[in-house]
């Protein structure tokens, strides 16, 4: 498998990626729905170009995966990452977040890589923890109010930052 760095020519692609895999009913298809818990939209053109213009956002040769990358002070921190439900199980999503943490710490020399996850998917966590990564017990708010990122189908969203370090 191969990774290249987004371009604003997937911006269209990467939409439709990223809904698929967590909102609505096609991303039932897949095991990263998050459909219970949200509805509306993941993410929209203007968020994915501002990604691809102000970060690394990395896609899979036949655009069935990607991830975003942000440098940040002392960290790498990775998001938006989403495989078509149609090709999940084939893993994609792990060959994915390996390319990531090798492009984090290569490219950049970061030492550790963060994301946070929703708490309430266990599952997506647990598949985190076997790859590594430790939950930190810091949990930040779902943003409520700001439907650019959904609308929450219950009032005890959370997220809770996770980490691993490179190297």
């Amino acid at each position: 498998m191969h990774f290249k760095r987004a371009e604003p020519a997937d911006v269209d692609r990467l939409v439709d990626l990223v809904q698929s895999a967590y909102r609505g009913d096609a991303s039932r298809a897949g095991w990263t729905t998050e459909a219970d818990l949200l509805d509306g939209q993941r993410v929209d053109a203007d968020m994915v170009r501002s990604a691809i213009e102000q970060s690394t956002v990395l896609i899979d040769d036949d655009g069935a995966a990607c991830c975003q990358l942000e440098r940040r002070d002392g960290y790498a921190y990775f998001g938006m990452f989403a495989v078509d439900p149609a090709r999940q199980g084939q893993h994609r999503g792990r060959s994915l977040l390996a390319e990531a943490e090798r492009y984090a710490r290569d490219e950049w020399g970061a030492g550790e890589l963060r994301m946070t996850v929703i708490v309430q998917r266990e599952d997506l966590i647990a598949w985190y923890v076997r790859r590594g990564y430790a939950r930190t017990g810091e949990v930040s708010p779902f943003p409520y109010g700001d439907e650019r990122f959904g609308r929450p189908r219950r009032d005890d969203l959370a997220f809770e930052t996770l980490t691993k370090k490179l190297g």
